[in-house]
């Protein structure tokens, strides 16, 4: 084997090595809060809850039926996104929530945001907590959740709710979906002091509600798709201190099942990930094919079998304590190849809806480009 042959099929083997040997472990679960069952009633009069909520009521009355077991002293703020079902008068019927309604959505807004946008003003309270729609916390939650940010003195945490996995296109995809975007954004780096890497998970933040002004907040990410990294980012460069987590008692309510779904929920900002680039989606791919297909033509190699062993043995270790994490059998870890091929066309699918002319779809709205 000629020594460009050998350095083409040595590639994968020390992507997968470093990765395992990178000091900030992307592939760790070391970064996660459990709700505490034993925390009780505890005043949590120091927090509103702000929660955007369009066409949600098939969820809704779970996720404030979650809220009212965290403690006593909480207020809730449902901004009701020009709904057409009964969202509104399910979140009304509970105590200490505010329904306020949202008006139709101005130019150049998310719809999120701008629901966010609205109920911001009604906040009178030092924190924050904002909470998608279909998001249901455990009980204990915010009590765990509250001390982690005093404990480390932290002005905005966030969680990344734990997506439910009732079929197979579930299980093979919705874990793998939270592996990459680890990949993508090494929790290590993003609560760190590095400016350069910041994220959070959009479903559960608990911020200071000064943090949130003094960053501009919502006005100035208004037309963000991805607005929880991007709201990290600005968050993290107004000199607060960030922090993103897993949490396996942050459910979302919200079923996938087939793999419809799962492709229209990646692909709404896949595309939008990697800033609208041609050349970045090329790169990606040509990552995604040397990572996860070249280790499979060099198992066939009499010369190079054992880089391609190597390789796939590292892949599969990399994604293990994902899989122990999400309590799952180990054995999905041969399937992650497979994954990353659904991934990788999810992709491609973005950028061709945004090619067409649509950045992004979502709640019956459709964002131009």
């Amino acid at each position: 084997m000629g020594t460009l042959e050998w350095v083409a099929a040595s590639i994968p083997a020390v992507m997968w090595v470093g990765l395992l040997l990178t000091p900030w472990r992307p592939w760790s679960t070391r970064e996660h809060i459990e709700a505490d069952p034993q925390a009780g009633s505890v005043d949590l009069s120091e927090i509103t809850v702000l929660i955007p909520a369009r066409n949600e009521a098939d969820v809704i009355g779970l996720t404030l039926t979650g809220l009212q077991s965290q403690g006593h002293g909480l207020q809730v703020i449902v901004v009701d996104d020009q709904s057409s079902d009964a969202t509104a008068q399910i979140a009304a019927s509970f105590p200490n929530t505010r329904v306020v309604s949202g008006q139709p959505l101005p130019e150049g807004w998310a719809g999120k945001l701008w629901a966010l946008e609205q109920g911001k003003s009604h906040v009178r309270t030092p924190m924050t907590l904002l909470l998608d729609a279909d998001i249901q916390l455990q009980p204990g939650l915010l009590a765990a959740l509250l001390a982690h940010k005093r404990k480390d003195n932290r002005q905005f945490v966030s969680l990344m709710a734990d997506l439910r996995r009732t079929s197979f296109w579930d299980r093979l995809l919705l874990p793998a979906f939270v592996y990459y975007f680890k990949l993508i954004y090494p929790f290590a780096l993003s609560n760190s002091s590095f400016r350069h890497v910041a994220a959070a998970a959009g479903g559960c933040i608990l911020v200071d509600t000064e943090a949130l002004q003094r960053a501009g907040a919502f006005a100035s990410l208004r037309n963000a798709l991805i607005d929880d990294c991007t709201l990290a980012r600005q968050v993290k460069n107004a000199g607060y201190r960030t922090w993103l987590g897993l949490s396996r008692s942050v459910v979302s309510l919200r079923p996938y099942g087939d793999l419809r779904s799962i492709h229209d929920m990646v692909a709404r900002s896949a595309f939008t990930q990697l800033g609208y680039s041609t050349a970045m989606l090329l790169i990606v791919t040509i990552l995604f094919i040397f990572a996860y297909g070249v280790p499979f033509i060099l198992l066939g190699s009499a010369q190079s079998w054992r880089l391609g062993l190597v390789a796939l043995i590292a892949m599969m270790l990399s994604y293990l304590p994902m899989l122990r994490y999400y309590q799952m059998r180990l054995t999905w870890a041969l399937l992650l190849p497979l994954s990353a091929l659904l991934y990788i066309g999810m992709t491609w699918s973005s950028a061709i809806r945004y090619w067409r002319g649509v950045r992004s779809r979502w709640k019956d709205r459709t964002y131009s480009t």
